[in-house]
Parts: C-alpha cells; structure tokens; sequence
C-alpha cells in the first residue's frame, strides 16, 4: 500500500501538538477544553468513555500476538427475533436486477398509491414519492454486484485522505487549500460500474482503480467509493453536488473531525433527515491521532449521543443501526476495521434494497398527513348520516306536506260524495271565495307564501348537501375532505330544481282518489235521507196547500229522519274515511319521500360514497407502502 504522508484534508501538521490548550480548541464544541477536564480527572458533561476498555483489550491482544475479534457492522448482527425477517425475504435486488420480498410489495403498492392519487393531490405531495419510483427503476437496471458507498464530511475533516487510505493509493487531492475537492471522485474496485457512475455524472476522467490488484483487498469487490465535496463548501454548486450524489448511492461514511462533529449544519441538514438511513450510513470520527488520553473515547460518546438526538439509531447491542467508530487516516489507526467492515457491507449485496427501503419509509412518512389523519375516527358514511340526508331532503322537498295535503284531499272528496247537499253547496262557496282571494283550496298558501317556502326549501337542500358532506369527510386528511365536499358541490348542483320537478311528478296523486268497496253503499244512503227530506217536505207542503189531508207529524217525522241521518251517514263516514285517507297520505309522502332520496343518493350520497371507497384504496395502498399489517388500521 503507498503510504499517504499528506496532511489530513489540510489539517496542518504543525498543529499537531500536545499541547493542551491546542488540544482542547481541537475537540472545538464537541469535547469543550478537553485537555483541561482530563488534567483534572473529571469531565463537566458527565459522560463515560464506553469505548476504553474496549480498544484497551484489543490492543493487548495484538501485543500478546492474537488477532483482535473482528466486529461486525450491524447488518451482520442478527435481529431480535420478531423484528425483521431475512435478508431475502426483507427486501433484496436480487441478481437478475429485479426487486423481490416485501420490497417489492413496497414499490408496487406506492405506484398503484400514486397512480390513485394523482387527480386527488397537489403534485408536488407526490413529488417525492415518484422520484423514489424513478430512482428505484434506475438503480434495478444497474449492476446489483456493485455497492456505490460515498464518502462526504466537511472541510478539513480528513474524508480525502480516508478516502486515499481505503483505496490505498493517492487519488483525491489532500491539503491546505479549500475547497480540495471540487467534483465527485470515484473508485471502483471491480469492472461493470459504468452505469452506477454514469447515474452519478461523474466523468471518467474522475474515475479511478484502487492499488494494484496485487496489493488489494479482495473483500471489497464490488465497492464503488465516491469522495464528495465538502458539504459545507462555500461554493454553492459543490453543496448541490453533495445533496444530489446522496440522493443516489446505497450507503454513505460521515467523516467527522474533533472541531465539527457536533456543527449544526452538519446534524440540521444531513443526519436527522437521514436518520431512516441509519442501516446504510457509517459515522466515523477522523483525527483522533490529535487527542490525548481519553478524550477520543469521550467525543465519540458525546457523538453518540448527538446521533442519538437526531432519530439515528445506532448498531449497538445487536440491534440494526449506524456504525460509528474512531480512526486516524493519517496515522492508519482504525482504518483496517473500517475496511473490514466495509468488505462485510458489500459481500452481503443489500445495501441498494436497505438504500430503497428506507427512501420508502422516507417517503410514507411525508405522505403520512395527506391518507392519515390522527386522532380522529375513521371516515366513513354510515346508515344514520344517510337516514339524515334523507330526513332534510324529504323536509327539503315537503314530502310530510305532500302527504298531509293529500290526505286531506282524500277526505275532501270523501265529503263531496258522502256529504249532503247543504254542506257541499256551502263548501263549493269557500272554495270559490279562496279562489277569488288567491289562496290554494289545496295547500292554503297564497302565491308569496309558496315563493318563500320554495327558497326555504332550497336552503334545506344546500344545508343538507353540506351536512352530509360535513360527515363523511370528518375523519379525512385535509386533501381527501377537500375531494369530499367538492364531489358533494359538484352532485348537488342540480338538484333543488330536480327535487322541483319531483316535487310536481311524485307530489299529489293525479285524478281523484280510489273509493273504497264500501263507498257506494254510503252514496245511496246519503241519498235516502236527501230523498226523506225531499219527500217529507213535499208532503208538508202538500198538507199546507190542502192537497193532502192534514196529518203533521208524519211528514215532520220523515223529514226529521232525513235531516238528522244525512250528518250522520257524513259523520259515519267522515270515521270510516280517517285509516284510508291516513294511508293515502301515507303513501304519497312516501313516493315522494323514495324520490327525492334516490335523487340525493345518485347525485350525492353515490359519489361521496365513490370517493370514501376511493380513499379506503388508497390507504389500503399506503399501509402497504410502510410495510405495517392491514388489519389494525
């Protein structure tokens, strides 16, 4: 391996002393005046250097002549049971280019969510989740023996010369001036990276081999090693090149420095967004070569315990997460176990599905707020919002007026055939006086009133439509309730004046209404006793003139008997007509009642109802983009 003498990133060598005070700016915000704690024997932020021990048994072992125990990165740990299943079945890019397991349930349900949603959305809710879609495609059409892992950091964190270290000859330029590195280098150990390169606009005259085949390391065939530009450049169009090559590799080595682990820009931009990725992201502290005793161990604790902080989980204790060690790249301390690592990382071919899995966790969780709305009860448009609808829209269009107007209509004309002549003579006057007055004989309403009542009844239909569109979206996202109501507005633009005309066809019964079996018997009555009056009145009459000899009482008696059984047999029937005069009303509330609902359910209520299934699609859609179970939504 040639040996790399340059400084680290431009760190300047003449810096590295052991001085204390030089030591503790060093560690800059991460160890604060860390030469004096450790003078001291205390630290004030209280934290315990884990990793002392650890390095202390190693380095003893080495000198006793075994060979330290090899750590795994934590994809080679194995889960708690439960937790995931296996590689294979997890997600995988299997040989052919082709996504198997349940990542391929993943990416096929975000592109039926996607293609169910376009007409709901905004585009740009979408955005993120169609370029997972196309990165996805690009990155099965390319090589799957190749694992493109890239090396960022900020300036003067020694990520180029880590990035030579691993290479084992010089490739990227180290050194004092800034910024070193201005265009993404890569090294491919292996052929048949052409296309992952080409995906990463990186030049060939950018690209590069590692030592000669002799002096590599063969655990790293198929690593392609990408060294970016600082990521806090001063140039603007390096720190695009940063954010655009991260979009597109399948892991990424964080080099952090004792000065900048703990920059702001550092967590605020790249690690807590990144905090999904945790699986694929290496976080190594470089330069620890410039700090006395302990101090290394204790920034790296405090390292983890700003990862911590961003959401990063780590790869400790068996459980999957980001690898975070401390190297030198200078002085090569630590280098060999991140190469060793590494090799591990790539022999086990998942990082683009581990890469993709978690740009699609990424990407349900900003969809989240537009299929899932907490704290609220599911959607839905149950039987009492529709009895309600139809309560306002049969309210709406008068069915229970209908209704009562026809059975007073029943009754009316029950009355003009079982009435006796004085009565119907005295009502056709009250008829024709309401006429003259311009008040319906039917509804008793005059033309003002019925204007009014028919705005009213258009407010009821509005007030209705908007009621039910109120409930079905209730437990709706934001967009999915906006779809909602507008498919409401759009159903029921037209239907107060559709309820008008059902209003006129499905209203009152057209002709007369149906006589009862025993109507006729109660006409003929009606007329016995008009004929009694008659005929004891003629015979009176006949008295009085001396036609007949004079016998009063019969004729009163006869004329008494048709007299006081007309209003009886009107009377009687008046009771008999109540139950089918009831019914007829009943009847006819009820057409008009069936009428307007059908009319609000194809106009409203269907396509409300079209849109909450549309919705129950696309969650079922989404549920199976985050990998979670259907059945506890």
């Amino acid at each position: 391996m040639t040996a790399v003498t340059d400084d680290t990133d431009g760190v300047d060598g003449a810096a590295r002393v052991d001085d204390a005070n030089e030591v503790g700016e060093a560690a800059g915000t991460g160890a604060p005046d860390a030469a004096h704690g450790a003078a001291e024997g205390r630290w004030d932020d209280g934290l315990i250097a884990r990793r002392a021990a650890e390095r202390a048994a190693a380095t003893q072992g080495e000198r006793a002549g075994r060979a330290p125990l090899p750590v795994r990165p934590p994809s080679e740990v194995p889960p708690p049971d439960g937790q995931r299943e296996s590689l294979d079945e997890y997600d995988g890019l299997l040989p052919g280019g082709a996504y198997g397991g349940r990542l391929r349930g993943r990416l096929d349900a975000l592109r039926e969510l996607v293609g169910l949603s376009r007409t709901r959305l905004d585009g740009s809710a979408l955005a993120e989740a169609g370029r997972v879609l196309d990165e996805a495609a690009a990155r099965q059409r390319l090589s799957s023996r190749h694992t493109v892992v890239a090396v960022a950091g900020a300036s003067g964190s020694g990520k180029s010369t880590l990035f030579n270290a691993l290479a084992g000859v010089q490739i990227s330029e180290t050194g004092l001036r800034r910024p070193t590195t201005s265009a993404p280098i890569a090294c491919s150990w292996t052929d048949g990276a052409a296309g992952l390169l080409d995906r990463l606009g990186i030049p060939g005259r950018l690209r590069r081999r590692p030592a000669p085949p002799g002096f590599r390391d063969e655990a790293l065939n198929g690593l392609v090693l990408v060294d970016l530009p600082d990521h806090d450049s001063a140039a603007t169009a390096h720190r695009d090149q940063v954010d655009r090559v991260l979009t597109l590799v399948d892991a990424v080595i964080w080099v952090v420095d004792p000065e900048k682990y703990a920059d702001a820009v550092l967590h605020e931009r790249y690690l807590r967004p990144l905090a999904g990725h945790a699986e694929i992201t290496f976080v190594v502290l470089n330069q620890v070569d410039r700090l006395p005793g302990d101090a290394a161990d204790l920034v790296l604790d405090d390292l983890r315990r700003l990862l911590d902080e961003d959401g990063m989980a780590l790869g400790e204790h068996g459980e999957p997460g980001a690898t975070v060690l401390s190297l030198s790249a200078l002085t090569g301390e630590g280098v060999g176990e991140l190469r060793e690592m590494l090799g591990q990382f790539v022999q086990e071919r998942g990082a683009p599905a581990r890469r993709l899995s978690a740009d699609l966790d990424a990407a349900a969780a900003r969809l989240r707020p537009v299929y899932v709305a907490d704290g609220r009860r599911p959607p839905e448009l149950g039987e009492r919002a529709r009895a309600d609808f139809t309560d306002r829209l049969a309210e709406a269009v008068g069915a229970a007026a209908v209704g009562e107007a026809a059975e007073r209509e029943w009754r009316r004309n029950a009355g003009k055939s079982c009435g006796t002549p004085w009565l119907r003579l005295w009502r056709w006057y009250e008829a024709h006086r309401a006429l003259g007055s311009g008040i319906d004989p039917i509804s008793g309403r005059t033309p003002t009133e019925g204007e009014e009542e028919e705005i009213t009844a258009r407010q009821r239909v509005e007030q209705a439509v908007r009621t039910v569109a109120d409930e079905a979206a209730a437990g709706l996202p934001a967009p999915w309730a906006q779809a909602v109501r507008e498919s409401a507005v759009r159903g029921a633009a037209g239907l107060p004046a559709e309820l008008d005309v059902l209003a006129v066809r499905a209203g009152l019964p057209r002709g007369r209404p149906p006589r009862p079996a025993w109507w006729p018997a109660a006409v003929l009555t009606q007329a016995s006793m008009t004929l009694l009056q008659i005929f004891g009145g003629l015979w009176l009459v006949g008295q009085i003139v001396g036609v007949l000899e004079p016998e009063l009482l019969p004729p009163v008696l006869v004329m008494l008997a048709g007299i006081l059984g007309g209003p009886l047999v009107e009377w009687a029937c008046a009771v008999a007509a109540r139950g089918p005069a009831r019914r007829y009303g009943q009847d006819a509330e009820r057409r008009l009642r069936e009428a307007a609902a059908g009319c609000g359910r194809a106009r409203v209520l269907d396509p409300v109802s079209a849109e909450l299934m549309r919705y129950w699609e696309v969650r079922e859609q989404y549920v199976a983009v985050t990998g979670l179970s259907t059945t506890g939504r």
